[in-house]
Parts: C-alpha cells; sequence; structure tokens
C-alpha cells in the first residue's frame, strides 16, 4: 500500500463518523493536558521554593537552638522555648572561625505593631548591619540598621513591604514616622525590597530593629532565636558546617555530639530536601492524570474495535482482491495513531492554556518544559500503538470467506 493511500484511507475512516471520533480524540486531549498541566504545577512549585530558598541568602549555614534529634530539648525550627544560643556565640563563629564571610545573628518572636490607625501582627526581627548581606536583603527607601544604632540600643525599625502596606498604605514613604512596638516607640527609617513568601513565611511581613534594642526591650535577655552563617565559598559549606558544631559544642560544655542543644541547617541540604519533595509531588501528579491517559487510550481501543466490527466485510473484501495481512494491520493502527496524534496536539495546547490561566489568575506558579512536551507527543503516539496494535491485528486476521458473509 502506498503512504499516499493510506493517508486516504485514514482519512475517510476517521471523518465518516465525526462525532464518534471527536469523542474519541476528547478522552486523549483531557488526558494529555491533565499530564501537561499537573506537571507543570508540580515543575513550577520546585522551581519558585528553590528560588525562595536561595533568596534567604548565598552559601548559608543556619545555627538554631534546640536539638532536631529529641535528645534534650526539642524545637521546630529553633522557635521554641530553647535558648541556648548568644550573640556571644555569634561572635565566636565569626572571630574564631575560617571561611566565615559573615555572621549575622537575630533575635525574632511576633508582635503587635501599630500606626495612626493602622495594627498588624508581624515577626519582629533584631539583628545587626551585616544581616542585609548575609540574607540578600535590599533596601527600597531609607538605610538599614548600623552598628551605631545597635551600640545605642536605638528604638529604630526598617519595615517590610507588606507591614509598611498594612501600616501605612500601599507604596507609602514611611521614613521618619514613628510605630509602635509592643507598646514602645520606634522611628521607621527604611523600607525592604520586596524578597516574597517562602515555606517559612513571607519574607516581607517583618520588622527589622536593632538585636541590642530587641533583647533589652523585648526579649529581656542575651539569647539569639538563631545565628545565619555566610561561608566564603559553596565548596566549604560542609567543612564550615562541622567547625561551627565543633566550636559551639566546646563553648557549651558538651562531650557528647547526640547531646546537643543547637542544630545546624546546611542551605544546600534544604535545597535538596525541597527538591526531593517536590519531585515526588510532581510523579504523583503526573501519575494521577495518567490514569486518564489510560482511559483515553481505552477509548481509543473501543472504537478502533468497533470500526472492525462496521468494516468487517470491506475488510473481507480487500483481502480477496489481494490485500496482505500487513496493509490491514496499518491501515488500523495508522488511524488509532492519527486519533492519538490529534489528541496529543490540541492536549498540548489545552494544557498550555490551562498553565497560563492558572499562573495567570490563581498566582500559582507553574512552568512547562520541552521534556513534558516531547513526553506528551510520546505517549500519544505509545498510546495509538498499543491500544490499536490489538484490534488492528484483529482485522487482519479476519478470515476473507467469513468476512464476506458478515452481516
Amino acid at each position: 500500500m502506498r503512504i499516499s493511500d493510506l493517508f486516504k484511507e485514514t482519512y475517510a475512516a476517521i471523518t465518516v463518523n465525526k462525532l464518534r471520533t471527536s469523542l474519541t480524540i476528547l478522552g486523549i486531549v483531557i488526558g494529555i493536558s491533565s499530564v501537561i498541566t499537573l506537571t507543570s504545577i508540580g515543575q513550577g512549585t520546585q522551581a519558585s521554593i528553590e528560588s525562595r530558598i536561595q533568596s534567604i541568602g548565598s552559601n548559608l549555614i543556619i545555627v538554631m537552638p534546640g536539638s532536631q534529634r529529641g535528645i534534650g530539648v526539642q524545637v521546630s525550627a529553633g522557635r521554641g522555648s530553647a535558648q541556648s544560643l548568644t550573640l556571644a556565640d555569634a561572635q565566636a563563629i565569626s572571630s574564631e572561625l575560617s571561611g566565615v564571610s559573615a555572621v549575622a545573628p537575630e533575635v525574632s518572636r511576633r508582635y503587635q505593631a501599630t500606626a495612626p490607625g493602622k495594627n498588624t501582627n508581624t515577626q519582629v526581627v533584631g539583628t545587626v548591619a551585616n544581616y542585609t548581606s548575609v540574607r540578600n536583603v535590599q533596601v527600597a527607601l531609607g538605610s538599614f540598621i548600623t552598628d551605631q544604632n545597635i551600640e545605642s540600643a536605638a528604638k529604630v525599625a526598617v519595615l517590610g513591604p507588606t507591614t509598611r502596606d498594612d501600616l501605612f498604605g500601599e507604596n507609602a514613604d514611611p521614613t521618619g514616622q514613628d510605630i509602635r512596638i509592643n507598646k514602645m516607640n520606634f522611628k521607621v527609617i527604611g523600607v525592604t525590597v520586596s524578597k516574597g513568601g517562602t515555606g517559612f513565611g513571607s519574607q516581607d511581613d517583618v520588622i527589622y530593629i536593632p538585636i541590642s534594642t530587641a533583647q533589652r526591650f523585648l526579649s529581656g535577655n542575651e539569647n539569639v532565636s538563631d545565628i545565619y552563617v555566610e561561608a566564603q565559598d559553596q565548596s566549604t559549606m560542609s567543612d564550615l558546617q562541622q567547625q561551627i558544631t565543633d566550636l559551639l559544642l566546646s563553648r557549651h560544655n558538651i562531650s557528647n555530639p547526640q547531646l546537643a542543644d543547637f542544630s545546624t541547617l546546611n542551605q544546600a541540604d534544604l535545597v535538596a530536601t525541597a527538591t526531593a519533595v517536590t519531585s515526588t509531588l510532581t510523579i504523583l501528579l503526573g501519575a494521577i492524570a495518567g490514569i486518564s491517559l489510560l482511559v483515553g487510550g481505552i477509548g481509543i481501543m473501543n472504537m478502533m474495535l468497533t470500526s472492525v466490527t462496521e468494516r468487517t466485510r470491506e475488510i473481507g473484501l480487500r483481502k480477496a482482491i489481494g490485500a496482505k495481512r500487513t496493509d490491514i494491520s496499518t491501515q488500523f493502527l495508522a488511524e488509532a495513531v492519527t486519533l492519538t496524534f490529534l489528541g496529543g496536539v490540541f492536549g498540548i495546547a489545552v494544557g498550555w492554556g490551562a498553565s497560563f490561566i492558572i499562573t495567570k489568575f490563581f498566582s500559582v506558579a507553574t512552568d512547562i518544559s520541552l521534556n513534558s512536551i516531547l513526553l506528551a507527543f510520546g505517549v500519544s503516539a505509545g498510546i495509538g500503538i498499543i491500544f490499536g496494535f490489538y484490534p488492528a491485528q484483529r482485522a487482519a486476521k479476519l478470515n476473507p470467506i467469513e468476512a464476506l458473509r458478515f452481516e
């Protein structure tokens, strides 16, 4: 059979019953578009989480109070009641260890902040001037906390953009105005650049104040909530993390590392963990969408088997005048592949559009990769071959005499 004849026969076969053909293709469209949309959500979420983690700083090591091993005092991410780290620990890390680019301790807790006629509950972070470089914080208006502010325990505050909007209105310039935190007046000296939210909370819904001010007027002690350490080079992060552990164990007079009253977290490990979780989520979403592809493939097989039954006399006549088994099977296989190919093309278009709509109107990150499109084409072609093979073989094996007698 010539290729041109094969195309003509395929076109005639799939257009003879347009409604049935359309419904069959629709099943593939739904399956392919579901796979593309759900995998794009998974990949977009993974990229977004990785970006947010990277935005908290570069080559970062986080030291948190409390044990992660369930021995001794245990807290979640250093946000519990454990108070095992001090400002002196941060100063020791900065002065005694090599490979440290900068150190930024912080004292953080949520407080009610008020401005004339407005109030909000937000995270108040007492920190140092190095915080901007360690945590990649940029100032949009005014200035950040200085060493002089820390030495004098000045009551000054730098607002995150979300807190600024809550207290003074969207895109307002609050520098020079006063706010109250825990019933104490603070003068606003700056506003930071928006960084967005992460799984750990929004980096924009925050107020920065000098760490000395936070310890003296808010927490009332010398403890710190976390210590952020920026390594000079990514390749030295693991070694520096071990140095920090050894130093703090020595400072806290702890001989058994299993009984440590602190824990350390490497930013690279955090990214790897988040990637593993989101990759699993992407696979799960793709598998769920794959069920609809299976249903669509069964629809293809059902249509082709029905077509074989309806065209039994035609098959018998073609075989009687010399058509070979391969000609018959090729024709029916071509029809099945064409149906799935058309479903794949429309499915990719629908999936692309759905991903765009989800991002635009629901603010959910999506990311359509070339691999997902190629996978969609491959899956659609594979479905056509797999689910079209049996009907094609059944048609090819029909006895021409019995086929001609078929009513």
